[in-house]
């Protein structure tokens, strides 16, 4: 059995809770009552991006009293490190996005390299609609994509490293019952 790497303990042990996990809850109701107002007629395809994407998906899904398709990409810049580098496609979008409405579901809106690709991709894939759904929008000026602007945030936190409700520290704790930022990072 492999031990759990003694910095990945220490990070959650120092942290800073930014959002609780009953304001975060109430943050993806909020998403929710726009997410349906706008897409209940529609018939979208909710794409998940993984893996940071899988646990708001998930909760996010169950509040949309709709028909809708659900379905999953995987695109990534991260790879279980706390720096980006080249965008890597794991998994492409499987169903056909012709004139279709999509909604994007990721955990965090950074500088959007990954979310400018995913957008790009579902254009050329002639989506009819494309909308993003974000748990939080980090606060900076380094937005890689200026014209990628998410339709449903969820919370807007400080140019920190955050982990938790899907975003993770060197591949842990996407699954800490709120929203938390590394000390220091």
């Amino acid at each position: 059995m492999t031990a759990i790497p003694s910095d990945i303990q220490q990070v959650w042990n120092e942290a800073d809770c930014l959002f609780t996990e009953a304001q975060v809850e109430q943050a993806i109701d909020n998403m929710a009552v726009g997410i349906s107002e706008d897409l209940a007629r529609k018939n979208p395809i909710v794409f998940s991006v993984m893996n940071g994407g899988l646990v708001l998906t998930g909760k996010l899904v169950t509040k949309l009293g709709f028909p809708l398709e659900i379905s999953y990409l995987h695109a990534t810049r991260y790879r279980d490190q706390t720096r980006g580098a080249d965008l890597e496609w794991r998994t492409y979008p499987q169903q056909s996005l012709k004139d279709r409405a999509i909604l994007i579901v990721d955990d965090i809106y950074d500088e959007g390299s990954t979310l400018g690709a995913i957008v790009d991709h579902a254009h050329k894939e002639g989506a009819a609609e494309i909308h993003i759904a974000v748990l939080v929008d980090k606060q900076h000026d380094r937005k890689a994509r200026p014209d990628i602007i998410p339709d449903y945030i969820g919370l807007q936190c400080a140019d920190r490293y955050v982990f938790g409700y899907g975003m993770d520290y060197k591949g842990y704790w996407r699954n800490a019952p709120g929203i938390y930022a590394v000390k220091g990072l």
